[in-house]
């Protein structure tokens, strides 16, 4: 079985509906895709429309979450989308990311960029606007060369010159939450160290205590020497160890299935979860 855990659609902040999405994964072979847009499961409907016969889609949201002043994601598995208590922290979440790109806009043009927010809801389209598309902004404009280049301190990475923080959940209370809801909780790109800050083992330590399932260790942002050592931390706490692309379309350059999750680990993500169940392609809208 191929088995992406970690992708992204214009429902937040990918290229891709969520209907080319689960075809685009049907087309190069995968077997089990997970749609986990930022902080929101409104491309789940989509998907699920117009799965493929042959393609199984896991339901999922990808948490923004900050500890002790590190920004860090959590991947949220087969949660019940109802759940009142994480349906509202994900509406404050996704609800301040307005405010948030609006004074991320206002510092860019204090220092000479003329990013406008009406360029920046343009690109977002329907989807919960975010840095990816403050920065693709940035591209248009001839700022930076590539989305990745808008990244770094001198823009829009953690701490830049452009940067804002917006709400995000304490990660244990994340996982009370999602927890509460049925789901299951992976760490996502844990030692990601070009985006920023990282949150330290110790940490990861104290989450997997309190109810951690697993980290996202096989990820383009992980280089072979560290996803080997976090390989060994994921067995020393006994929590999972998955695979993913964190495809986002043609907004990033790694593509689906790059990385991959063990089926006998998925299967273990399956069986944790009560909130929610994979469903199986039927065929789908054509």
């Amino acid at each position: 079985m191929r088995i992406d855990l970690h992708t992204h659609s214009t429902a937040s902040d990918g290229t891709d509906s969520p209907a080319d999405l689960v075809r685009k994964a049907a087309a190069v072979g995968l077997d089990v895709i997970a749609l986990t847009d930022h902080d929101t499961t409104r491309g789940h409907a989509e998907a699920l429309a117009a799965l493929p016969e042959g393609l199984t889609l896991v339901t999922g949201a990808e948490l923004s979450c900050r500890l002790d002043g590190v920004s860090m994601h959590m991947l949220a598995y087969l949660f019940d989308p109802e759940e009142p208590r994480l349906l509202a922290e994900r509406e404050l979440v996704r609800d301040d990311r307005v405010p948030r790109a609006q004074g991320m806009i206002a510092k860019l043009n204090g220092l000479g960029v003329p990013v406008t927010w009406e360029q920046v809801r343009r690109i977002a389209g329907d989807g919960s606007v975010g840095r990816p598309h403050i920065a693709t902004a940035l591209v248009e404009l001839g700022v930076v060369p590539t989305v990745n280049d808008a990244f770094t301190l001198d823009w829009l990475a953690d701490g830049g010159r452009a940067h804002m923080q917006k709400h995000e959940t304490d990660p244990f209370e994340a996982l009370r939450l999602v927890k509460g809801a049925g789901g299951v909780a992976v760490f996502a790109h844990p030692a990601a160290s070009k985006r920023g800050r990282t949150v330290p083992e110790a940490a990861i330590a104290e989450l997997a205590e309190a109810g951690l399932d697993g980290i996202e260790v096989d990820h383009m942002d992980h280089d072979p020497d560290t996803r080997a050592r976090l390989r060994g931390l994921a067995q020393e706490l006994g929590l999972l160890v998955t695979g993913s692309s964190d495809y986002h379309g043609s907004r990033k350059t790694c593509v689906l299935g790059e990385f991959m999750t063990d089926p006998e680990v998925y299967g273990e993500i399956t069986r944790r979860a009560t909130g929610a169940f994979p469903v199986p392609g039927a065929g789908g809208a054509r």
